[in-house]
């Protein structure tokens, strides 16, 4: 009998004895980012997010339609649809062949119908366990196979997304798939359908360069790895290390290709809203219930019951222009708190960057569905410089104009909040085009069939101001001023001398009393002695009662009429 280690602690003892102890299979698994383990009943409680540090685990595809989709509705659809080896590609089959059996999937995405809080929708979910959901033959079919569907049930189309890029075994069929499927969403579009893509970790390659960028609204977790290129293959090509956070969802953001960051939790119910906000028939039930409101409520309200306004004296221009620029003067994001309820902001202009300068999303006024734009000045020293003080860069005329186009594809009246010395002037707006952005602005808005009012509460400055004041009705605070230059430019240009503005600011015409009575605006909203947030209510109040009215009137309008009485308007001056 061996009695070696019996009655001594040594290493090669200790070494036997820890490597007796084991944990039963499936009880732990470990975190990729923070890398310590877990319990996967944890994981799971958690929609398969860490406990320790909020890294995400990767979701298995028919988890992910349980968490979203209302309990027994999914339906899906081409579950038996398979591709072949059209290259003859060696091994392929039996590759296709092991994936299925390993994942139970036969292929790489699940499709079919289900609701979402009711709301009937078609899901596409993919699944980067089966061979790192790349897109072959049979992803594009069941892919085109669903939009088509959505299309023809008038369906909103929902995709997750995953994806290593195109299937190399399948070679040109693969690459084929990426315009198929575009064309398919092309049409789905056309048909004034919502698309909402929510981007996961990883999308690369060919999913990113076809239809997880062609939604109407783009989401994505946190965190995820988002690319055409993979970051390995790039730093290869140029030789340099990538700086932490390259083609993560917030670099996405950042750089105007993502909406919106979305934590899981937040998920079904964020889906559930975009759905609603988009569906023509509920904007036009939400319509008629506040019209509806309104023709009972004016039948009993009494003029006399509203508070009256102070009664003072109108100040000098310059007095208005100082009164304009106060640092404690309601800014944009003060209205859509105030008048909107449900707001969720959008993003970046799909181009270059997203221009905290400006704010945009939809929101619900009174139940009604409307996309909201607000140029921000911020209100502390620190917020007034992140927000430039509300100067557009081009990306935030991009990002309105960007969201005018999808307000009118759903026909969404459009309300726009105006405050801004000016476009922003600088280098690298000149490089990014800020004239070509304002200028196609104008020309787009001049043509756009839905409703829009622009309502300048504060500072409104030459073409950065009209940029957003070019649509069916302008207001004006009574205090904001709209002008073609700022008065010290004014007395600059003119008469060599910037302390002259205030006699500038006089010869200008730029109160609100004289854009109205110069018929560039339709309506001037009183305001308190020194408006702020606390005594805004009554300033609300005219505003409400004016959107209501402005709604009611406007919606009505054949697309066709609208823009004639809008060509109208400028026509005249």
């Amino acid at each position: 009998m061996n009695l070696d280690h019996v009655f001594k602690k040594t290493k090669k003892a200790l070494r036997k004895r820890e490597s007796t102890t084991t944990v039963p299979d499936g009880l732990l698994c470990r975190c990729s980012r923070c890398k310590k383990p877990i319990l996967v009943q944890e994981v799971r409680d958690a929609y398969y997010i860490c406990p320790k540090c909020g890294g995400y685990f990767k979701v298995r595809a028919y988890e992910r339609i349980r968490r979203v989709a209302d309990e027994g509705t999914f339906q899906e659809s081409d579950r038996e649809l398979v591709g072949e080896n059209p290259l003859g590609f060696e091994g392929y089959e039996e590759k296709l062949a092991a994936e299925r059996l390993k994942t139970r999937m036969k292929e790489a995405i699940i499709t079919g119908t289900g609701s979402i809080d009711g709301i009937p929708a078609a899901l596409g979910v993919m699944d980067s366990r089966f061979m790192m959901a790349s897109m072959g033959w049979a992803v594009g079919e069941k892919l085109t196979r669903l939009i088509e569907k959505a299309t023809t049930e008038n369906l909103p189309l929902i995709l997750f997304t995953c994806s290593g890029g195109a299937r190399m075994q399948e070679g040109i069929h693969s690459l084929m798939q990426m315009a198929k499927v575009s064309a398919a969403m092309a049409k789905h579009h056309a048909a004034g359908l919502l698309s909402v893509c929510v981007l996961t970790d990883p999308t690369t390659g060919g999913v990113t360069a076809s239809f997880a960028m062609e939604g109407d609204v783009i989401l994505a977790e946190p965190n995820a790895l988002i690319g055409f290129a993979g970051p390995r293959v790039i730093e290869q090509t140029i030789g340099q290390r990538l700086p932490k956070g390259f083609q993560r969802s917030e670099f996405l953001m950042e750089h105007g290709f993502v909406d919106r960051i979305i934590e899981r939790s937040e998920l079904k119910k964020v889906l559930a809203d975009l759905c609603r906000m988009h569906d023509r028939e509920y904007c036009k039930k939400a319509l008629c219930q506040l019209v509806d409101t309104e023709i009972q409520e004016g039948a009993k309200k009494n003029p006399a019951a509203r508070p009256a306004l102070e009664q003072k004296e109108s100040g000098s221009a310059w007095e208005h222009v100082l009164a304009a620029r106060r640092a404690d003067r309601p800014v944009g994001s003060d209205y859509i708190r105030a008048l909107f309820s449900e707001f969720y902001e959008f993003h970046g202009d799909r181009r270059f960057g997203d221009d905290p300068a400006l704010i945009g999303g939809i929101g619900l006024f009174e139940g009604v569905p409307v996309t909201v734009i607000a140029q921000e000045k911020g209100t502390s020293a620190k917020d007034r410089v992140k927000h430039n003080f509300g100067m557009c860069q081009p990306e935030g005329y991009r990002k309105a104009l960007r969201l005018m186009k999808e307000a009118e594809k759903f026909h969404r009246p459009v309300l726009c909040f105006i405050d801004t010395p000016g476009a922003f002037c600088g280098i690298g707006a000149e490089e990014r085009g800020q004239g070509s952005a304002i200028a196609e602005n104008l020309l787009e808005i001049s043509r756009l069939k839905t409703p829009v009012v622009s309502i300048f509460i504060g500072e409104g400055g030459s073409g950065g101001a009209l940029a957003l004041a070019c649509g069916d009705e302008v207001w004006m605070m009574e205090n904001a001023v709209y002008s073609v230059l700022s008065p010290e430019g004014f007395a600059s240009i003119l008469w060599k001398d910037k302390k002259c503005a205030p006699e500038a600011a006089d010869k200008m015409k730029l109160t609100a009393e004289d854009v109205v009575a110069a018929q560039a605006a339709e309506r001037m909203i009183k305001e308190p002695e020194k408006l702020t947030i606390q005594n805004m209510g009554s300033v609300l109040e005219q505003l409400r009662e004016e959107l209501r009215r402005f709604l009611k009137q406007y919606t009505v309008l054949e697309p066709e009429k609208l823009c004639d009485r809008r060509y109208e308007r400028f026509r005249k001056l």
